[in-house]
């Protein structure tokens, strides 16, 4: 099979060079990220490889289409950039990377909660500059904290296994309870319960109609005051404007973000020497208590060794009629 590669970096064309040797298929990487401008690059191939950042609603997967493609391989766990109903429409499959080592997401979900706490970025930048003042640094223990976890798959659940390791306690919303999560003495609430009573809220769930700005004003309203919030799930299960509005309140105490509702204008390029045209964005900047990340959660060797590894197996089972059940993508799941 012929397969293009949208929004490639140099470590994709790395990992997936060696996942797809001696498997006969044809990879073409390319820099652009795909979009209606870009989907001719797609003529004269069999498949599409694309990331989170990628573009397939309905103008982009009928072209497509009509180019000849007739698989969307993502190499993500998210398929909401994708139109499900129009895939399904075409007879386009559509196959993600359910998991790639989750314990690289939770980890870095842990590395941003410490970063705020102990505001080790802060400190960092102040000892470079000569200044030794331990004032403003002031952090909380994090053993005997409550931290609610939002979505326990098995992000989730990687991330409960620190935190119980921590000496946390943990409140947990997931609409399918983990049987492992609740044997290690998580408590399933919902989610007023959850916000109430947590002084750490980490989302960990998947982009639905569902999760849609699940934290927004009148869920930061329900917050205990000056809680942290951390996602390093998807950008829009938050309402950036009502964050902010939270910050400037004093309601939230921190924020660690490692999405942003419209990071697909911003995140994995370089733009230090460009102004920001991002508002929003850049407002978020100007708080001293938020930290950000460019999605980078993932960002481990042995997680890009998966996806690349998982992303050509369901390419070999599309041209085989043999793609893994568990990796396709299916209209079912727009209910989730």
């Amino acid at each position: 099979m012929r397969v293009i590669m949208f929004s490639t970096k140099e470590y994709d064309r790395h990992f997936f060079d060696q996942a797809i040797s001696c498997t006969g298929h044809e990879i073409e990487y390319v820099e652009p990220a795909l979009s209606i401008q870009s989907a001719s690059m797609a003529s004269g191939f069999d498949a599409v490889c694309v990331f989170s950042n990628d573009t397939l609603d309905g103008p982009v997967l009928k072209e497509l289409h009509r180019l000849g493609v007739r698989h969307i391989a993502l190499r993500s766990a998210g398929f909401n950039q994708v139109d499900l109903l129009i895939a399904d429409e075409l007879d386009l499959t559509v196959a993600r990377v359910p998991a790639y080592s989750p314990e690289s997401i939770a980890e870095h979900t842990l590395a941003l909660i410490l970063a705020l706490n102990r505001k080790t970025h802060r400190a960092y930048n102040r000892v470079r500059e000569g200044n030794f003042s331990l004032s403003g640094l002031m952090g909380f223990t994090m053993y005997g904290k409550t931290v609610g976890v939002i979505g326990t798959g098995r992000i989730g659940e990687s991330l409960v296994r620190v935190l119980i390791g921590l000496g946390c306690s943990v409140l947990a919303m997931d609409p399918f309870p983990n049987k492992m999560c609740e044997q290690l003495g998580v408590r399933y609430v919902e989610l007023d319960e959850l916000l109430a009573n947590s002084d750490i809220v980490s989302l960990n769930c998947p982009l639905t109609p569902d999760t849609h700005h699940i934290i927004d004003d009148q869920a930061i309203s329900s917050m205990k005051e000056g809680a942290m919030l951390i996602n390093t799930s998807r950008g829009a299960v938050v309402d950036t404007k009502a964050l902010i509005r939270g910050l400037k309140s004093g309601k939230l105490g921190s924020v660690g973000l490692d999405v942003y509702e419209e990071e697909g204008d911003l995140f994995f390029q370089d733009l230090s020497e460009t102004v920001i045209q991002d508002d929003v964005f850049a407002r978020l900047l100007t708080f001293p208590n938020v930290l950000v990340t460019a999605h980078q959660a993932f960002f481990t060797r042995e997680a890009i060794e998966s996806i690349a590894t998982t992303t050509i197996r369901n390419i070999n089972g599309f041209a085989t009629n043999s793609v893994p059940p568990e990796n396709l993508v299916t209209t079912a799941m727009l209910a989730g």
